[in-house]
């Protein structure tokens, strides 16, 4: 596969990411204290943007001394976008963690330790699917013009949709399913996922919480990847972009857990992240956009609808109060 990394490069994201989880799981068995508290959260996500920053400014610096600063603009860009791009799409996941663990009463002290479990799935289901997608591009180009028409389904059909995936997570055939083939405990024991009674092995609900937050992922990653596809093919750069938002979404998760009613136009807004790189996906050999234009329009798309959000929240809030 055609790729900018480098040895070296590969080297230290692969540090990096390992050296960032040992540190995470070891301040989370040292914590005393149930699931995160907003100052955590909120602290932990300035941590991982700013990581973000830095890795894209030493990915930067390190082009521009060894490829140009031509080469360096546009790579770290595209890295950016991607980043940017996975970020505002995994709000929506992040709703629906939220959803599913009101559905199965999972208490917060143990959703830290499911979302620990869930982010390392992730990140191995994500790195398989995201080579599998580059090696499927790179033999069929065609196949971004179906992530594109994909892109532009999916966009339509969330900005159509009379409810969002967080209200209908729980309602689903595979909870159903899994809850008649799987011998299931009633009630919750602790951080186990399963437990022994008379010599036989039961699963509790929290091994299915778990199973459903990594096919919430899987189902957003099918969205996500080949939104990214449409800003760079380049596997190391779709990968790392990938990688650095979900490594911060448990942070994200705690960060937006009080305040998931305060983003009532989220679902159009990244409806039209969507359709927006759809098109750019469809049109990518007519009238290729410069990867500096995805990153202006993407940002400016969540911006309108972060402030039409604190519009609409003011408004609702006057009239309680006036109520």
């Amino acid at each position: 596969m055609n790729t900018i990394g480098t040895p070296l490069l590969w080297g230290c994201f692969s540090v990096i990411v390992i050296l960032m989880l040992a540190i995470d799981l070891f301040l989370q068995r040292r914590s005393d204290q149930p699931g995160m508290s907003v100052k955590q959260a909120a602290i932990w996500s300035l941590l991982w943007i700013s990581l973000t920053l830095l890795f894209a400014a030493a990915f930067w610096w390190y082009l521009d001394d060894s490829q140009g600063r031509m080469v360096a603009n546009t790579q770290s860009t595209a890295f950016l976008t991607g980043w940017l791009l996975e970020k505002a799409l995994a709000v929506d996941n992040v709703f629906v963690w939220l959803m599913l663990f009101s559905y199965f009463k999972i208490p917060a002290g143990l959703q830290r330790r499911v979302l620990v479990y869930g982010v390392l799935g992730a990140i191995v289901l994500r790195t398989l699917m995201i080579f599998a997608g580059s090696w499927l591009v790179m033999q069929f180009h065609w196949i971004l013009y179906l992530f594109g028409a994909f892109l532009l389904f999916t966009g339509a059909k969330m900005a159509l949709a009379k409810h969002d995936n967080a209200q209908t997570a729980g309602d689903t055939r595979l909870i159903r399913w899994l809850g008649k083939h799987l011998r299931m405990t009633d009630e919750l024991h602790g951080e186990k996922f399963f437990i022994r009674r008379n010599g036989l092995l039961f699963a509790t609900p929290l091994l299915l919480a778990l199973i459903m937050v990594e096919l919430s992922d899987v189902i957003f990653a099918v969205d996500s990847i080949p939104a990214i596809f449409a800003v760079t093919t380049d596997p190391f750069i779709v990968l790392t972009s990938n990688l650095f938002a979900i490594l911060g979404l448990r942070a994200m998760y705690f960060l937006l857990a009080g305040v998931a009613d305060r983003f009532p136009l989220l679902k159009y807004g990244l409806a039209l992240v969507l359709v927006f790189i759809g098109i750019k996906m469809l049109l990518m050999d007519v009238y290729p956009l410069p990867v500096s234009v995805s990153l202006s329009v993407v940002a400016l798309i969540l911006l309108l609808t972060l402030l039409l959000n604190l519009m609409v929240n003011r408004r609702r809030d006057r009239l309680k109060s006036q109520a």
